[in-house]
Order: C-alpha cells, then sequence, then structure tokens
C-alpha cells in the first residue's frame, strides 16, 4: 500500500489472547483470514435468511481467502457479564379515604388467560415476537419521521405564504384555531373543510392501521408476546400499533361487549380491561410500585390543569376495571415519566402485570365522585424499572473518572467532539484496545482521487427553508434528514445520500450536512465477554439519528487482498446495494441514474467492489462496533462533493431507539456459505451476538 499522510499514534499495550475456561477455544482456518464488512445491512422488515430454510446459493466469496469475525471466535461462555446499574425505590405512603362500597357484580370464575398471547409466534409469520415488535416500530418511526417532514414542509409554506400575505395569512389563522378551539363553522366553504391531523404520531397511527400493519389488533389479556417488563416506549401511539394499548389517549384500555362471544371469554364479564398507563393525570393516584391505588377515568380537566372538574360515572374503563377485579384476571401496567429526549416529552415503560384487589367509591381531592381501585402486583415477574419516585434504568455515569475499569480516558486523543473512554472489567490486568492510531476524517491512498466536481445549491441558511434546494431534487425532491432538537434525522434508509457539500451555500449547521457534524452522542468503548472490544452508547439514541463515520484508509480493494490477518476491512459495496445484488434489499431511490453506474446490460454477475476502507491500523470507534444478525444500526452511503457511489462516504445510522448502555451493532452483512477456502471448502464462523433470531453463524 502506498504512503499516507503521517498521523499520531497513541501508546497502548498489547492485548494478551484470552484464556477459555471449560472449552477449547475455536481454531481459525488455516489459510490466511480477512474480516470484510459490506454496506448491505439495514433495517431488514423481511425475515433474515437462515441455514436451515433454504439451500445455499453458489458462493460469490473470493476462493483462497477465507474471512473471518475480528473476535467473535474467542468465546468465553463462562465470562462475567457487565453488572448493571441498580438505583433503590423509594415507597410513597398515603391513607385513603373514607370507602364507599361499589354496585355488586355476581362473581364470574376467570378461564385461562393466555391465549394467543402465550405464543412466542402468534402470528406464524416465522419471526420470533421480539424481532416482529421491532420491525413494527421501525415502520412506525419510518411514517413518523416521513409525516414530521411533511408537517415542517406544511409549515415553511405558511410561513412563506405570511410573508407574501400576512393579512389573508392572518385571517386563514384565525379560522384555523376557531376550529382547534371547538369555534362554530361559518359560511366560509374553507371552514366547511376538516382541519387535518397535524400531529404526526397520530397520522402515522392511522396510516398503519390503513395498511394493516398493526402488531397485535385484537385485544388480548396479559402478556404480549415480544414485550418484555422494563421495555419502554417514547409515544403512547408506539404502544397503539404493538397492541399493548390500544388508545392513545384513555389511560383504560379494556375489551368491549364484542369479545364475550369469542372463545374462552363465555364466562367472563364484559367490559374488560386489559391494561392501564399511569402517567401523572389523575391527582388522586397513589403509587407504591408493586401496589397501586388508580383513580377511573371520567371528570378530569385534561387539557388544563388535571384537576377533577366532575364526578366519574360507573361505565366503561371505570365498569371494566370493576369487572377484573370480579373476574380476576390480570392487567397490564405502564408508567409514564418525563424525559427530555423523547420528542412527547415522556418516555412509557411496562412494569408487567397487576391484579385488581379491591374497589371502592369515595369523595376526590376536589370533591367530586371518583372510582378508587387498589392493584398488586403478580409475584414471580422480573423486578421493577420505575417507580413513583424516580424513573430508573441502567444509568451512565456522570463523568469519566467514575468509570469502574477504566483503562483510557479517550481514546480520540480529544479529536472528537465528546471524548470516548474504554474500560476493560475482563482482564486481569485490565489493558486498553491494542495500537492502533485513531484519526477522525477518512484518509486517501496515493493514486486515488476524491472528485469534487458537483454542483452546488444556492440556499441560503439552512436547505430544510428552501423548497427549491436543488441538493433535496438529487435525493427525490425531499431533503433525507429532519431536524431534532439541533441534531439531523434520517427519514428512511436509501440507496445513497446526497448531502450539501463545499460548493453550497448553505450554512454549516444546514440540516443536510448530518454526516458531517462530528460525533453527537457519548460512547463507550468496552471490552465484551465474548466478542473482544464493543462499543455502548451513554445516551438515548433515537431512530435516524447519525452514530459516526467509517473511518480508515480509502484503498483499492486489489491492494488489500495480500494483507493477512486485517480484521478491519470494509467494503465499499453501495453499487452493489443499489442493485440489489447477493441478497441485498434494495432501498429507495434504488433506481436512480448515476454516471458512476454502469449499465444494465454489461455483465450479469455482480460486479467486484473497487474500493474498501482499511481500518486496521488506523481507525475511529466505528472499527469496534460489533456485529449482530438483529442490530440496532444500519449503514448507509453518503456522497458530498461527487456522484460516484464507488466512492462513498460510510455512515452508520441508529435503526431502533437505542437507550444507555445498550450495545451498539451492526450486520456485517455476510450470506451463509459465502466464505470457501482454496480447495473450494466452505468456511464457517460461529457467531455470538445472542439476539433472538441470532443465524448461529456469521458466515
Amino acid at each position: 500500500m502506498e504512503a499516507m499522510d503521517s498521523v499520531a499514534v497513541m501508546e497502548v499495550a498489547a492485548v494478551p489472547d484470552p484464556v477459555f475456561v471449560g472449552a477449547a477455544p475455536l481454531t481459525p482456518p488455516a489459510e490466511a483470514s480477512v474480516l470484510r464488512r459490506s454496506a448491505r445491512c439495514l433495517n431488514r422488515p423481511r425475515a433474515p435468511t437462515y441455514a436451515e430454510k433454504e439451500e445455499p446459493k453458489q458462493s460469490t466469496g473470493r476462493k483462497g481467502r477465507p474471512k473471518k469475525k475480528r473476535d467473535e471466535e474467542n468465546h468465553d461462555p463462562t465470562a462475567e457479564a457487565q453488572v448493571a446499574v441498580k438505583v433503590a425505590r423509594k415507597a410513597v405512603k398515603a391513607e385513603p379515604k373514607e370507602k364507599k362500597p361499589m354496585p355488586v357484580v355476581e362473581p364470574i370464575s376467570a378461564t385461562d388467560f393466555a391465549g394467543a398471547a402465550a405464543e412466542d409466534d402468534a402470528l406464524g409469520k416465522g419471526k420470533s415476537a421480539k424481532l416482529r415488535v421491532k420491525e413494527t416500530l421501525r415502520a412506525f418511526n419510518s411514517h413518523y419521521l416521513h409525516l414530521v417532514q411533511e408537517e415542517q414542509k406544511r409549515a415553511q409554506a405558511v410561513i412563506q405564504e405570511i410573508e407574501a400575505s400576512k393579512n389573508k395569512v392572518c385571517f386563514s389563522a384565525v379560522l384555523n384555531l376557531s376550529r382547534f378551539k371547538g369555534g362554530k363553522k361559518g359560511g366560509e366553504d374553507e371552514i366547511k373543510e376538516k382541519r387535518p391531523s397535524k400531529r404526526p404520531d397520530l397520522k402515522a397511527i392511522t396510516r398503519m392501521q390503513e395498511n394493516n400493519s398493526v402488531l397485535y389488533t385484537e385485544k388480548v389479556i396479559g402478556q404480549i408476546p415480544g414485550i418484555d417488563v422494563g421495555d419502554q416506549f417514547y409515544s403512547r401511539a408506539e404502544m397503539v400499533v404493538l397492541g399493548i394499548h390500544s388508545h392513545w389517549l384513555n389511560g383504560i384500555d379494556y375489551m368491549g361487549m364484542k369479545y364475550k362471544e369469542m372463545n374462552g371469554y363465555a364466562n367472563l364479564s364484559f367490559p374488560l380491561a386489559t391494561c392501564i398507563v399511569m402517567s401523572g393525570i389523575y391527582e388522586d393516584d397513589l403509587d407504591k410500585a408493586d401496589e397501586i391505588i388508580y383513580t377511573g377515568q371520567g371528570g378530569n380537566d385534561l387539557l388544563g390543569n388535571h384537576r377533577q372538574i366532575g364526578s366519574q360515572k360507573l361505565a366503561r374503563g371505570n365498569l371494566a376495571l370493576k369487572n377484573s377485579k370480579d373476574n380476576g384476571n390480570p392487567i397490564r401496567v405502564i408508567r409514564g415519566h418525563m424525559a427530555k429526549n423523547s420528542y412527547t416529552g415522556k418516555v412509557y415503560t411496562y412494569d408487567g402485570l397487576y391484579k385488581v384487589v379491591e374497589d371502592w367509591v369515595q369523595n376526590g381531592v376536589q370533591g367530586h365522585i371518583v372510582f378508587k381501585y387498589k392493584l398488586k402486583r403478580l409475584e414471580g415477574q422480573p423486578s421493577l424499572t420505575t417507580s413513583e419516585v424516580r424513573f430508573t434504568r441502567a444509568e451512565a455515569p456522570r463523568n469519566i473518572s467514575e468509570l469502574p475499569g477504566l483503562v483510557c480516558d479517550d481514546i480520540s486523543g480529544g479529536q472528537e467532539n465528546i471524548p470516548i473512554p474504554a474500560t476493560n472489567l475482563v482482564d486481569d490486568p485490565p489493558v486498553p484496545p491494542p495500537g492502533f492510531a485513531y484519526i477522525k476524517s477518512l484518509k486517501i491512498s496515493k493514486g486515488i482521487k476524491i472528485p469534487s466536481d458537483c454542483t452546488g445549491c444556492d440556499c441560503e441558511g439552512d436547505c430544510a427553508s428552501n423548497k427549491n434546494c436543488s441538493c433535496a431534487k438529487l435525493n427525490g425532491s425531499d431533503l433525507p434528514y429532519v431536524s431534532f432538537k439541533d441534531v439531523g434525522r434520517l427519514v428512511e434508509p436509501k440507496a445513497v445520500v446526497f448531502e450539501c457539500g463545499p460548493n453550497c451555500s448553505c450554512n454549516r449547521n444546514c440540516v443536510n450536512r448530518t454526516s458531517q457534524q462530528g460525533l453527537q452522542h457519548r460512547l463507550e468503548v468496552f471490552k465484551t465477554a465474548s466478542k473482544g472490544w464493543g462499543v455502548r452508547t451513554w445516551d438515548t439514541i433515537l431512530p435516524g439519528a447519525p452514530i459516526c463515520e467509517y473511518v480508515g484508509v480509502l484503498s483499492r480493494t486489489e491492494d488489500v487482498e495480500s494483507l493477512l490477518h486485517n480484521n478491519y476491512i470494509f467494503d465499499i459495496d453501495c453499487l452493489q446495494t443499489m442493485k440489489g445484488l447477493d441478497g441485498r434489499e434494495k432501498r429507495a431511490g434504488s433506481d436512480m441514474q448515476l454516471p458512476s453506474l454502469p449499465a444494465e446490460n454489461d455483465s450479469e454477475a455482480p460486479p467486484a467492489t473497487e474500493y474498501c476502507i482499511d481500518a486496521g491500523s488506523i481507525g475511529n470507534v466505528a472499527r469496534f462496533i460489533n456485529h449482530s444478525c438483529n442490530p440496532n444500526l444500519f449503514v448507509q452511503c453518503v456522497l458530498i462533493s461527487h456522484k460516484d457511489v464507488k466512492l462513498a462516504k460510510v455512515m452508520l445510522f441508529a435503526a431502533d431507539t437505542i437507550l444507555p448502555l445498550q450495545e451498539l451493532c451492526y450486520d456485517y452483512g455476510y450470506v451463509l456459505n459465502s466464505v470457501v477456502s482454496a480447495a473450494g471448502d466452505i468456511i464457517k464462523l460461529p457467531c455470538y451476538c445472542g439476539a433472538p433470531d441470532c443465524r448461529k453463524r456469521l458466515y
């Protein structure tokens, strides 16, 4: 390889070979091996390919040089996992007011409530329940971000209309305001038309209902497959599309009279409660974690100070909770808490199953009649992760010095916007990552020239405020990002993203320069028990948020063929992804025509990747991110100064909502049975990602 620009080298100690306890270490193939990553991985809406489900396809791998997962072969099944942070919970004590008996309902014995909810694959789609939950949330977030983009465009159009004709728009705004507040309709034709919802989350629910993509359309009693105690949601809309709680506003979800005719429910009294949400709306609620005093629904000033302004009635949700006490069926409990990083301002946590053990009527704090219910948590469930006093979860330390096992304060040496500490609780003595040089931006090998002939846009300020942006047109009329708290979020995985570059006149903070802003989240490199080094986040990362660029040395693929035991090579196969070759799924924009794309009839064989990124000796934090068969990141090709996809920038984006201390991972993109030896034998390497839908092999 040709000489490159000099970089500062961080001196670190070498990592000794791991010790295997109770098992012999896996022996790598005799031939030289190189790990090759690929851009084919994305947040797939389809089932993964399993070796046992179809016959192996003809291998397209290069013979004579097997590929290797860099650290997963060092599997230590007895290594201790990282210790989760636990926070003590406080109990709130309060004496209930004078109780009045509720109307008596004839008790009816309950039957088995498990039903379809007890089946891991109740929908029969060949996927685990966890994967179906993840795919449903990804579909919701995709709809949501598209609708956010539409709303931002609508708002921008209103601003432009105001500037063009203030008087006309002010009159229109008054009419819209009157409709929003329930004002009477006037004689104008414009007023007769129903005002569309401006809440993207509610519109996303409607779209998923229209597309029949809601996960559980029928209400069920008890546990929902794929949703575990401690799972968190960032809006009630997410819970609606999953089916864990079917209304975006009501606190009590219940089964209506139609369910009485269904199998298994004949002996139960309806309506029947299935789930409640506690989010501090009712001032009479009392939460002691394992025991809840819950206030019935109705009579609350939902749009004001949440005080009781009227008496409640024994109907709908209130009657459903009463019947649930008599029937003895379990009820799902979800708690809502304030959260600054949520677009709704709250985060909702599923806390398991409870039973109504007592009910009564009393005068509330404001003197109005309210229905009260005491619920107790069922035994044998995982520990609670929330409480009335504070929202607790695995929380990152506030400063780096508090990190246990700290071996490096900042592996970037101050190059990144945010320091990246490294910790090691596995090795004894603990050692930092092995010797490599950290670089923030891509290094170009001698002989490779990056084009810079792309024409820029002439926007002023942010391109999001210009409906005629030429860069937006390259992306298919809309910019690929929406802005959330000054951080761009990619609306959906695309074949390629065109960002504003050096020839554009927009400002440096333009949303269409999202991948150029550096690290936006606090990350930590840590030693795992079985997969070598990994990366986890200290912050909550929302879907579509940028993580980092895959940085190393941009090289020609033919120049690295002879490198032995280099486990950090990333093939830039954006062209193959755009064509949907070798098992890749086409993305939005795959049908675009670019000068660098060969003619369709040039060859039916998949073209070999011409360039790659070598992060073996120099690279950034991306080189430590592990593989997973069920990843929370996806790879995105980005073009900035040119239109040659063979030289595209490789970025990693969040595919899901990623909570603090979760490991970041993406799919390395191997096709099973695609790695062969010089003799033509298929080489197999086990996968230790631990995902519910793990393919059990990396290749």
